[in-house]
């Protein structure tokens, strides 16, 4: 299944994931700039991404840990999602969605 992520520059990458994975794993598993800093603990908000509008009903709702953690991060919208929390499903291929700023 291929996903399409937009880096901090504005280029378009199109991404191979494999069912079972992270969003995030993905993302950190194609050299992008992702610094992901808990390893996918949903501990931190290092891996912050915006989903496309069309995505945003279709991944399923953040957890409370996830909402907590964004509430502390940097540049937030609407669709921010913490990357880590989304687990990779035959219903997502084609996801798109573009990394948020870098915090630092």
């Amino acid at each position: 299944m291929d996903i399409i992520i937009t880096d901090r520059e504005g280029k378009v990458h199109e991404l191979s994931a494999e069912p079972g994975w992270s969003l995030m794993e993905v993302i950190r598993e194609a050299g992008m700039p992702i610094k992901a800093e808990c390893g996918g603990f949903c501990a931190c908000a290092t891996c912050h991404i915006y989903l496309d509008d069309g995505w945003i009903d279709r991944v399923p709702s953040a957890n409370e840990e996830e909402a907590e953690l964004l509430d502390m991060a940097f540049d937030i919208e609407k669709n921010s999602r913490l990357c880590c929390q989304i687990t990779m499903t035959s219903e997502l291929d084609g996801l798109r969605a573009t990394l948020a700023p870098d915090e630092l």
